[in-house]
């Protein structure tokens, strides 16, 4: 069986970093390139030890899928490039997976109907731990039985966007079991502006962002003379390549585009 051909994008990142090992340590995987705006033209397996060519990172995204004809590629990049990145991926015939988070419902629209025109397909993920999408599917189930709900979720302090997209996941995920979030009708003061976190259809979210942390989300559910906490944390960045390399094998063989990895499991 024919290896399939994988770009990274952002291939300097530590997640980056993480998929390109685990793309060459995977059988039915072949790195076909590496892109990265930092470090251009520096050998990758002077980053990766488990590299055995000798690609180069590129500039170009759009060029190193024409040239390496490519199937697929994964993006870990930044919230302000996702979007056009994934529409170039896209637009140049091949399949995306989609770590980087900060992409909003209509970006997610967009990207839908850029598969449709261009005949392939997209795995958008908040999250490809399997232990955090369990988390995931754990509190949508809770919330049936206690609706009163909070999400605290903590990331390294060089995060560029709060909440994280498995927050929102989460919150997403828990509306749709519910509907509304019924909260006690008092008037709170917040004495510091923002303590009470953001709320999205009334969960309220609160965003840590300190060194130390890879990610992690707890998810607190409160009821009459009791609380149920539902965690997940990711020790390193290793714990999301399983995900990853899932979300390469199977983007070939859904139709247009898919969010989340909870579809794929």
């Amino acid at each position: 069986m024919a290896k399939i051909k994988v770009i990274v994008n952002g291939a300097a990142g530590k997640m980056g970093l993480e998929t390109v090992k685990a793309i060459s340590n995977a059988d039915d995987l072949d790195l076909a390139g590496v892109c990265d705006v930092t470090l251009v033209d520096a050998p990758i397996k002077d980053l990766v030890k488990e590299v055995k060519n000798d690609l180069k990172i590129q500039k170009s995204l759009t060029e190193l899928i024409k040239s390496t004809k490519a199937q697929v590629v994964v993006d870990f990049t930044h919230p302000h490039s996702a979007l056009e990145n994934v529409k170039a991926i896209l637009e140049n015939g091949a399949h995306a997976v989609v770590g980087t988070t900060g992409l909003s419902m209509d970006n997610l629209e967009e990207i839908k109907k850029a598969c449709s025109k261009n005949n392939v397909n997209c795995i958008v993920a908040p999250n490809f731990a399997i232990g955090a999408v369990l988390m995931m599917k754990f509190s949508k189930e809770a919330a049936r039985y206690m609706p009163e709900v909070e999400i605290i979720e903590m990331h390294h302090d060089q995060k560029a966007d709060a909440p994280s997209g498995t927050a929102i996941k989460t919150a997403e995920l828990i509306l749709s079991e519910i509907n509304e979030v019924k909260r006690p009708d008092i008037k709170e003061i917040e004495k510091v502006k923002g303590v009470r976190g953001g709320s999205l259809g009334g969960i309220n979210i609160h965003s840590v962002r300190l060194k130390g942390y890879v990610a992690s989300q707890e998810v607190i559910f409160g009821g009459l003379g009791q609380t149920l906490k539902i965690r997940h944390d990711s020790i390193n960045r290793a714990s999301f390549m399983p995900g990853v390399v899932l979300a390469i094998r199977e983007v070939t063989k859904v139709k247009g585009l898919v969010y989340g990895l909870e579809n794929l499991m």
